[in-house]
């Protein structure tokens, strides 16, 4: 026979021997700590099925935002030889400039608004921009400057800052301790994007098509992209409570040295970016390589690119990112020295390879270093932005004043000089950030 089970004790006493304001009080605090629980989010699983269906949205977006800004070589030759005749080429290289200025500088405010938790407001409102931007740079006319300039240097740069930190923050919801692969291997998208759409939009723009229809068709293809990329990402913790100051965490990046000498390298590397990413195709054109080599010569180095990225993170699981990233900057100077040595489709041909090699290294790991240098995952957001501030400087002056030393006369080796000097500059920032980390390894070993 089953023993009685006793019936359960009456605690009611507890309370009512209590005074009713501390009986409430309590009441109150046990429901806050149920709630804290109940909103904190379950353990991270690196490659669940919800982690990689974000980082495939994140792919997209990559690939349809910075991917879009790198492929503006192609505008570049066309403005120049055909759409804008009146310009220069350091005049036409502001609209690229501008783009890129716009899209990181608007970084800055889209890390911290990511942080706040307005991550979808960000990915639809500048994907919808994204699209209808260039779906309005389609009906911009031969000659009209200022068209092309609002279509393509304002509203897609808006649309490129408002996507792309909040793309790659997002990673940080779904991955903890394979992070810094999933972010070279969704930063990847950006050179694929840089290789698809300069051979679409060349076949495009200079086929029967013509401009207007052929960047249409662009255009689709970037709103559908876009749109399958929102789909597939999402978020898993809520926005704090208490969010994070700007200030407070500007100061803290002030006094970590590492960060600073990183920022600077970084901001280096920007301004040296876009040189061939701007001028490889029409250097190429000029030289009489050939209509259709020089169309595909962007393709041929962020194709290059688009694979050391993918490796790019098991490079730097192995050897440690600050290594990597520095060997990177060290690489991309190098071969700008090598510029002055284009004359040939073979030396085309080498220097994209190399080049793109070492950008692509170089783009698929500056994110992941700052992951490295950001001790409290919160202030992400907010340490990606700054470095963006300074990317944008770099890339709003870095073409014009590329362009300009280039000058009618197509005098190459200047501009090659210049950016290979200044690659230099950034590359020993790098290694003295490299310096402190190696300081900080040692010293936490012997502690």
């Amino acid at each position: 026979m089953a023993s009685a089970v006793p019936p359960p004790p009456d605690n009611s006493s507890r309370f009512t021997n209590l005074p009713s304001e501390a009986s409430s009080e309590r009441v109150r605090s046990l429901d806050k700590e149920k709630a804290l629980v109940d909103a904190s989010p379950a353990p991270i699983l690196d490659w669940s099925l919800l982690s990689l269906s974000t980082a495939l949205g994140a792919f997209f977006i990559q690939m349809c935002s910075y991917g879009y800004t790198t492929s503006f070589g192609v505008y570049q030759d066309y403005y120049t030889q055909y759409y804008l005749p009146d310009q220069s080429a350091s005049a036409i290289s502001w609209i690229g400039s501008t783009n890129s200025f716009l899209f990181e500088i608007g970084g800055l405010l889209a890390g911290r608004l990511h942080d706040r938790g307005y991550f979808y407001h960000l990915m639809i409102g500048g994907s919808l921009l994204q699209a209808f931007s260039l779906f309005m740079l389609s009906l911009a006319k031969p000659g009209q400057f200022y068209q092309i300039f609002l279509a393509q240097g304002v509203g897609s740069g808006i649309a490129g800052g408002m996507v792309f930190i909040p793309s790659i923050a997002i990673l940080s919801h779904h991955f903890d301790k394979h992070l810094g692969m999933a972010m070279t291997l969704v930063t990847s998208g950006t050179c694929l994007g840089a290789v698809i759409h300069p051979i679409l939009l060349n076949n495009l723009i200079n086929g029967p098509l013509g401009f207007a229809n052929g960047v249409r068709v662009s255009a689709g293809l970037i709103a559908g992209l876009m749109l399958i990329g929102c789909l597939l990402m999402r978020t898993r913790t809520t926005p704090p409570a208490e969010h994070v100051q700007f200030l407070v965490a500007a100061r803290k990046c002030l006094r970590d040295s590492a960060y600073i000498f990183a920022a600077i390298g970084l901001a280096a590397f920007m301004i040296t970016f876009y040189y061939p990413l701007f001028y490889l195709q029409l250097d190429s054109a000029t030289h009489g390589l050939g209509k259709t080599f020089s169309f595909y010569s962007l393709a041929i180095m962020n194709g290059s690119a688009f694979f050391a990225q993918m490796f790019a993170g098991m490079l730097a699981n192995k050897f440690c990112v600050d290594k990597m990233i520095t060997v990177a900057s060290l690489g991309t100077a190098v071969f700008l020295f090598g510029m002055i040595g284009i004359h040939t489709v073979a030396s085309v041909v080498v220097f994209g390879v190399f080049y793109g090699f070492f950008g692509g290294m170089f783009l698929a790991l500056w994110g992941p270093i700052v992951a490295f240098l950001t001790p409290d995952p919160a202030e992400l957001g907010v340490r990606l932005g700054i470095p963006g501030v300074l990317f944008a400087i770099g890339g709003l002056f870095g073409p014009p004043i590329s362009g300009a030393l280039l000058t009618d006369k197509n005098l190459w080796y200047r501009g090659a000089i210049f950016n290979g000097a200044l690659g230099i500059f950034g590359t020993t920032m790098l290694m003295i950030m490299k310096v402190i980390i190696d300081r900080r390894r040692h010293a936490s070993a012997a502690a």
